[in-house]
């Protein structure tokens, strides 16, 4: 076995790429916090010592296939709205019910991370170098929101990035403590109503009108 090709290596894969799409299946199954070397080099069937040639360590790798996991989740959802298209109580609801359901797809996997920081802390070094990728949730939702307000669709003086932050931290907070309680990620349900109630609230404040 060549430290550059093995035998399991697809000819339209490179071997880096082969060991990401091995731990990054292994993390859709069982999550991220107890992944080893031994068992992501034995779903890519490759010696163990083979992921030292391409990666720093074990964190560079993980922290590559959690970031192809949420990359993989979020091209099987429904394209988010673009501003625009409709009104904008249709375009946020359909932000918070991505966001609900990406959480689902994707906090499992970050669940047991905490006690791992070198991890996440690989992870976002990985988000600030790729000047590809178009950004979180949040980043998203708030660039949808300026450009709404640009177009006249936002009030001039509303904070779209506070606003943003207020939508995700909601579809976050309904999933993370749960999992965080061990409580199991199918056993958690959204409320009904939920996306439009936080709509409703994100568009027309507490205060009496």
């Amino acid at each position: 076995m060549s430290p550059r090709k093995a035998a399991a290596v697809p000819d339209s894969e490179s071997l880096p790429a082969h060991l990401v799409a091995a731990a990054e299946r292994l993390i859709a199954r069982q999550g991220a916090a107890g992944l080893t070397v031994r068992a992501i080099a034995k779903e890519a069937r490759v010696a163990d010592g083979v992921l030292y040639n391409h990666f720093a360590d074990k964190e560079e790798l993980i922290a590559r296939a959690l970031r192809a996991h949420v990359r993989t989740v979020r091209g099987g959802l429904p394209p988010l709205p673009r501003p625009g298209e409709g009104d904008l109580e249709t375009g946020l609801r359909a932000y918070v019910e991505h966001g609900v359901a990406l959480h689902l797809a994707i906090l499992p996997a970050f669940a047991g991370l905490v006690a791992r920081p070198g991890v996440l802390a690989r992870l976002a070094g990985l988000d600030e170098d790729d000047h590809q990728d178009d950004g979180g949730l949040r980043v998203r939702l708030t660039d949808f929101l300026r450009a709404e307000q640009a177009a006249g669709r936002v009030a001039a003086d509303a904070d779209p990035e506070a606003a943003a932050t207020m939508v995700v931290g909601a579809c976050h907070e309904l999933v993370l403590p749960p999992l965080l309680s061990g409580v199991p990620v199918e056993e958690i349900r959204v409320p009904p109503g939920f996306a439009g109630r936080v709509v409703a609230t994100c568009l027309h404040g507490l205060v009496p009108r």
